[in-house]
C-alpha cells in the first residue's frame, strides 16, 4: 500500500498529476480543489498522501490500480468518508471536491444544502443524503484552514472571526461576474488565505480574479 509519495511535479492535465521520484514517475488523480494550487507547483517538489484503489473497466471485466493524491492526511480521511455516501465513487468525489473539505465538511454541519448543491455532479436528494448520513460524522473536519492543508491548520492570525462573511460577500460579487458558486468560493478562499490582510469584499474580488489570471 503507497501511503504517502513525493518527487517533482511533472505535469498536470485533466485532474491527473504526473510525479517522477527517482527513475520512476506515478499517476495520481487529484481532488479538484487542489488542481489550481498544483497548476503552479509544475517542475516543484510535491508531496501527496495517497489512496491506492482498484478501478473497475468493462463492467467489472478488469481492474486498473489507481492512486489519488491529498494534500494531507486529513484530506484524504474526509474522502473516505465523504465516499461511503450511497453513489459517491471515487471519481465522482474527486470531480465534487471543488470547494477544500473543511469548507464542505462545514456545510454539512451546516445543513447548507445550496452550497452542497453548487459543487458538481450534487443535486438535490444526494445533497440531502449528505447531510443525512455525514452529519454526525464531519466535526473533526470541520474549521481547517480554507487552503487546503486540512481540518485543524492554524487559521491566519486574526482572520478567523470575519473570514465566513467576507468570503461569502466576494462569492455573491464573483458569482454576479459569470463564476460557478463553487469556483467563486474556492478563488475567494485561496485568495484570503494568500492574503489575511484583506478586509474588504471588493479587494478580496480583485485578489481572487488575479489568482485566477495567473
Amino acid at each position: 500500500m503507497i501511503a504517502r509519495l513525493s518527487g517533482t511535479l511533472l505535469s498536470l492535465e485533466d485532474g491527473v498529476a504526473l510525479v517522477a521520484c527517482g527513475d520512476l514517475a506515478y499517476e495520481l488523480l487529484v481532488p479538484a480543489c487542489d488542481q489550481m494550487r498544483l497548476a503552479g507547483e509544475v517542475g516543484q517538489r510535491v508531496e501527496f498522501h495517497t489512496l491506492h484503489y482498484l478501478e473497475s473497466q468493462g463492467q467489472g471485466a478488469s481492474y486498473l490500480p489507481r492512486l489519488i493524491g491529498f494534500a494531507s492526511a486529513t484530506d484524504r480521511s474526509f474522502f473516505e468518508l465523504f465516499t461511503t455516501v450511497k453513489g459517491i465513487g471515487n471519481r465522482k468525489a474527486l470531480r465534487a471536491m471543488q470547494l477544500a473539505p473543511a469548507t464542505i465538511a462545514g456545510a454539512i454541519d451546516a445543513r447548507d444544502l445550496d452550497l452542497l448543491r453548487s459543487l458538481p455532479e450534487i443535486g438535490r436528494k444526494t445533497a440531502e443524503t449528505i447531510v443525512l448520513e455525514l452529519r454526525e460524522r464531519v466535526g473533526r473536519f470541520v474549521g481547517g484552514a480554507a487552503d487546503g492543508r486540512g481540518a485543524g491548520a492554524e487559521a491566519p492570525r486574526g482572520a478567523g472571526a470575519r473570514r465566513p462573511s467576507l468570503v461569502d460577500d466576494a462569492v455573491v460579487i464573483l458569482a454576479q461576474l459569470g463564476e460557478s458558486k463553487a469556483f467563486a468560493r474556492q478563488l475567494a478562499e485561496r485568495a484570503l488565505a494568500a492574503d489575511p490582510t484583506i478586509a474588504a469584499a471588493d479587494a478580496l474580488v480583485t485578489a481572487a480574479l488575479r489568482l485566477k489570471d495567473a
